[in-house]
């Protein structure tokens, strides 16, 4: 017997179009305005780094079709108990790189660009683990780019340069991280 489920197929249906409609409007439906601020400077750090502002466009997007696609999955009860875990040491595992992130702008001259690539790598690991059954090869790809681009050793350093022009990028990805720890968003 063929296994169909219009449940599946809805899920399905709902995850390609949001993928497709990633735009700043979208975010706004699904990302609050202080999320969708920090992805706006993380835009900005992308762009002032590479020079390149398609490159720039293409890895928030990115990062904007995981993000939508990974709460269409949890909306839907997706995940199973053992990958529920995976979400909760994933959230863990965000929330000690936001604050490390956060410290490191904070303190001057504590800033060690292997601590912060080792987290954000292990962030990476934990969500390719959590999304292996649900996403395609495409998605992995996505959260693979996503996290290589942020996790550069020079973007790292750049970003974390007193002196530098992504300083003031920073201080306001750092005072909205600040703002969704208060709010217990992340």
């Amino acid at each position: 017997m063929e296994s169909f489920s219009t449940k599946d197929m809805a899920m399905k249906a709902q995850k390609k179009i949001l993928s497709h409609m990633a735009s700043k409007s979208m975010v706004q439906m699904f990302i609050d305005d202080t999320s969708s601020d920090i992805l706006d400077e993380f835009y900005r750090v992308s762009k002032e780094h590479s020079g390149n502002r398609t490159e720039a466009q293409k890895v928030v997007k990115d990062l904007i079709k995981v993000v939508v696609k990974v709460g269409v999955l949890f909306r839907h009860d997706r995940f199973s108990k053992e990958e529920l875990s995976l979400a909760q040491d994933f959230k863990k595992k965000l929330h000690q790189g936001a604050m490390t992130a956060i410290s490191f702008q904070e303190v001057a001259f504590t800033f060690d660009k292997t601590v912060m690539t080792e987290l954000l790598t292990e962030c990476r690991d934990i969500l390719l683990k959590l999304v292996d059954k649900h996403l395609t090869p495409k998605s992995f790809g996505r959260i693979q780019h996503v996290f290589n681009h942020y996790s550069d050793p020079d973007l790292l350093t750049n970003l974390y340069n007193p002196d530098g022009p992504l300083w003031s990028n920073l201080t306001k990805i750092c005072n909205g991280l600040n703002k969704l720890v208060e709010e217990g968003k992340l």
